[in-house]
């Protein structure tokens, strides 16, 4: 196996999968006056993707442990396109939530087949080095979508910005087509619904794989608890930052994608454990360094708040191929669902504490999650060969 050709391959998947998934965001705005809705409806365009994320993910892996990775990701790559493209000529938001939703029902089919498939063909330091390539791919897109739409709209509307995540998405497709090895090492699951029942059985009793599950469930959370809360303290006194001001501020997400390689290497000589927890003290720092009251500081901490949680997130993701040597598509597939779950109540949770006590209440809740996923991390994470595979196991 050529890792070169399966990191341009998965890199481009995670830039897919995450190009399309928070699109909308920089343009929410817009999309209320041209729909004339209120801000809190709009926000509707991102949740019913996330939710459709959440439904299939189980069910992604499961049909792909029937008919195969690579047939599977290339086929959503370009299946996204078609809704992407019907998003931009929506009349009505009711008709681009359906396509929407729609776009969320496909991405599972990138996200978490890609992710088996790292698990699956790449073993020991080129599985974590793959991961980390993938995890880089998916902070480039999350931006890419959001920052690319935000300059097409200004040029030529919000519908111009949806064609050319539709474009970018083909041509993101046609990469991974023309890059990504077909699987060697994948068996076909046989048995129908009951060997599926009995992958979930397997899984439900699978400590090491809740452990990961965890870890996810922890990086999201506090991600989007972070960003979403972060926004409201520095729009207010005494930074006052302006829409335009705050979008700028979310640039740094691009520095998980250099930190995150450059931890998975860390991660090859120190091992996984050492590094979770190296990552959980950089994560919890910036988040403390956010309460001065100096922007440059608030920026500097969601720098290495980012830096820290993303590369647990790698560590989590090519882990999987250890926890679970069985199904691992379908175990990823639970590994996404909860991982989006702590997502939405990263959103949600953390607004009574944002009322009573400000950005100090947010923080502490972050440092709080970021300490228990740094736990699951140390209780599940492991260092030592992978397990041996059951006859016949995929």
């Amino acid at each position: 196996m050529k890792l070169d050709r399966v990191s341009v391959a998965v890199a481009t998947a995670g830039i897919c999968t995450f190009l399309n998934l928070y699109t909308p965001q920089a343009i929410l705005p817009t999309l209320a006056t041209q729909f004339a809705v209120p801000l809190r409806n709009i926000g509707l365009t991102i949740t019913v993707s996330l939710l459709a994320v959440a439904i299939v993910a189980p069910f992604a892996g499961a049909i792909s442990d029937v008919l195969g990775r690579k047939r599977l990701i290339v086929g959503a790559a370009f299946g996204v396109v078609v809704p992407t493209l019907l998003v931009a000529f929506s009349t009505s938001l009711d008709a681009l939530l359906v396509w929407r939703f729609l776009q969320g029902l496909l991405l599972p089919f990138i996200f978490a087949v890609t992710v088996a498939y790292i698990g699956e063909e790449c073993e020991g330091p080129a599985a974590i080095r793959a991961a980390g390539t993938y995890a880089s791919g998916s902070i480039v897109g999350g931006f890419a979508g959001r920052f690319v739409t935000g300059i097409a709209a200004d040029l030529g509307g919000w519908r111009f910005g949806f064609m050319v995540i539709a474009a970018l998405t083909a041509l993101g497709a046609a990469v991974v087509a023309a890059t990504l090895p077909r699987e060697r090492k994948f068996r076909p699951a046989r048995g129908g619904i009951r060997a599926t029942l009995r992958d979930w059985r397997e899984h439900a009793r699978n400590r090491l794989l809740w452990g990961t599950c965890v870890v996810g469930f922890c990086m999201l959370f506090s991600v989007v608890a972070t960003f979403t809360y972060v926004n409201f303290r520095l729009s207010a006194p005494p930074f006052g930052l302006s829409s335009g001001e705050l979008g700028a501020v979310f640039t740094v997400y691009l520095v998980g994608a250099v930190t995150t390689p450059l931890a998975t290497r860390v991660a090859v000589r120190i091992g996984r454990k050492r590094t979770a927890l190296l990552s959980a003290g950089v994560a919890i720092a910036g988040e403390l360094l956010t309460l001065a009251p100096s922007l440059p500081a608030v920026v500097a901490g969601l720098v290495l708040a980012s830096a820290g949680l993303f590369v647990a997130q790698a560590l989590a993701l090519g882990f999987i191929g250890l926890a679970a040597p069985r199904a691992r598509s379908t175990a990823v597939g639970l590994y996404v669902t909860i991982y989006y779950v702590g997502g939405a109540l990263g959103g949600i949770l953390p607004g009574g504490l944002w009322h009573r006590f400000g950005w100090a209440g947010c923080v502490a809740l972050v440092c709080v999650v970021v300490a228990v996923m740094a736990a699951a991390a140390v209780a599940t994470f492991r260092d030592a060969v992978a397990p041996v595979r059951a006859p016949g196991a995929r």
